[in-house]
């Protein structure tokens, strides 16, 4: 996988990283065939958008703020 987000999922949930990386892979696959109970209606590669959120949101190992807070946090020093 890229950039680590299953391994920090897997580390604060204090879980083998391969069960994350299972689910993500569950996730993606019922993107492309949808889920019964919504009438096989697919939800389009959900497991993309997922892990792309992740990558955004979660904090590299050793750093206090993830890729869209230090984005963020530049923008408002900019402005400010």
């Amino acid at each position: 996988m890229l950039a680590g987000v299953a391994a920090a999922i897997a580390r604060h949930f204090h879980v083998d990283v391969t069960i994350v990386r299972i689910a993500f892979a569950v996730v993606t696959v019922v993107g492309f065939t949808g889920l019964p109970f919504f009438g096989w209606i697919p939800v389009y590669l959900a497991g993309i958008p997922l892990y792309l959120a992740c990558w955004l949101l979660i904090p590299e190992e050793g750093s206090d703020h993830s890729i869209a807070g230090r984005f963020f946090a530049a923008r408002s020093e900019r402005s400010g």
